[in-house]
């Protein structure tokens, strides 16, 4: 279904359980609970499978939500406009809780009881790390909207693809330069003590000192931590920006309390929006925030120059224009992460139809066809912009926007150019056998 514009107008919402099945019938697939497997469509196939590795619960939750309805939206819209290789296409979920143990059942279930075609949608780094083994044993391609650099870093395996979203390496070299050049040049980096903040300590450095900058001290902080204080003394005393990348249910008492020990005269603030998604901005406490940056993948708040592709986008997910849940303004949104996931789809719908995909024999066609992709157009079924996929190294590569707290929003000050992010592979996937 499309507007006059030809983009998507998917604003009826979410469908029931009812009408899931009424619409099945009528050739409008839409994603499903875990273990419903029936295929009520009147066409001779059956539904390709996609298997949604899911944090519904844990400290990925909030992201999990809106990952879910992401994925439901892009899925309508997909399934609307014919599906796959003239296949609706059906989502199975299940909930690894955000922990790495149940990552890796998780990916087993769904490929062995739910008969999954592929699996698809983990954010959280650990549990990429512990599931990406599983799915190379069964031979199942295992795509991830993570970010981290656990993909392209060659860590993983072949069967382990990262199509729709940046990862942190390539994040931190675009921001580094406009930090040096507008924040500060002397860094104190505050992170998450897990891999997905280690790729923050260990790029981070390198980038700053090409830009002209240093980093003068790292503060790893245990993600389950819920008093920061003790830790700001350990920043020294000639920092001029704090580089903050916290994540996990203590983030609005972390940026409460750096507000309190400084004041109003401390270093400026510069933080990924990992720390804030899901967050009101105008929350009570984060007023130190104003004037501060963030780096964001997506803009959570609507911009001026916002492309067609990028509205309609907003309009399927039900996002209104200050990035919360059309009609609950205190639903706030992962809108710099959850693009990803509407994106990745439309990369593994192009891939099974490159490969003709038929079914789970076509797993390998499919990974060889995902790495011989090379660039993603802007548009509605990229709207976060153009990008370039390294097939190598199963990683995309595409801008990033800064934004400033101003005025209870955040406001895009600069878009960095795909360039800035690139770097020199390390590894090649495709050598290995499938």
């Amino acid at each position: 279904m499309t507007d006059r514009k030809g983009f998507f107008d998917l604003s009826r919402g979410r469908l029931s359980r009812r009408t899931a099945l009424k619409g099945l019938a009528a050739g409008a697939g839409l994603a499903v609970a875990p273990g419903f497997v029936r295929y009520a469509q009147a066409q001779s196939s059956e539904p390709i499978r996609i298997g949604f590795q899911a944090h519904r619960t844990g400290i990925g939750a909030a992201y999990g939500r809106w990952y879910e309805r992401t994925t439901n939206a892009a899925i309508k819209a997909i399934n609307a406009a014919g599906g796959i290789n003239g296949r609706q296409v059906e989502i199975v979920v299940e909930d690894d809780g955000t922990d790495a143990a149940r990552g890796a059942e998780v990916v087993s279930k769904l490929v062995n009881q739910h008969k999954a075609d592929i699996v698809y949608g983990t954010l959280f780094s650990n549990v990429v790390i512990a599931s990406a083994p599983t799915a190379g044993e069964l031979k199942v391609p295992y795509y991830v909207v993570s970010e981290g650099y656990h993909v392209a870093s060659g860590k993983m395996n072949r069967w382990c693809l990262q199509p729709g979203i940046t990862d942190v390496r390539a994040q931190v070299m675009s921001v580094a330069p406009w930090i040096a050049a507008n924040a500060g040049k002397k860094v104190t980096q505050i992170f998450p003590d897990y891999a997905f903040g280690y790729d923050h300590r260990d790029y981070l450095p390198p980038a700053m000192k090409k830009a002209g900058g240093e980093v003068v001290a790292q503060i790893a902080i245990p993600p389950t931590e819920s008093s920061f204080t003790k830790y700001f003394p350990q920043i020294p005393p000639e920092t001029e920006v704090i580089y903050h990348v916290m994540v996990g249910p203590g983030v609005l008492t972390f940026v409460k309390e750096l507000g309190d020990f400084y004041g109003s005269s401390g270093p400026k603030l510069f933080g990924f929006i990992d720390s804030l998604e899901a967050v009101d901005i105008n929350s009570p406490g984060l007023e130190y925030l104003d004037g501060s940056h963030f780096w964001e993948g997506s803009p959570r708040y609507a911009q001026p120059n916002d492309s067609e592709a990028e509205k309609a986008y907003r309009a399927a997910v039900g996002i209104d224009d200050n990035g919360a849940a059309a009609g609950d303004p205190k639903d706030v949104s992962t809108a710099a992460h959850m693009f990803g996931c509407w994106e990745t789809l439309y990369v593994i719908k192009k891939a099974m139809e490159d490969a003709d995909y038929k079914g789970p024999q076509d797993r390998a066609k499919l990974v060889e066809a995902t790495e011989a992709l090379t660039e993603f157009a802007e548009g509605p079924e990229h709207p976060q912009g153009r990008k370039v996929f390294n097939g190598k190294i199963h990683q995309v590569f595409g801008s990033q926007n800064i934004s400033q707290v101003k005025d209870g929003k955040l406001n895009v000050v600069h878009k960095t150019a795909i360039e800035d992010g690139m770097y020199e592979p390390e590894a090649d996937y495709t050598t290995q056998p499938l």
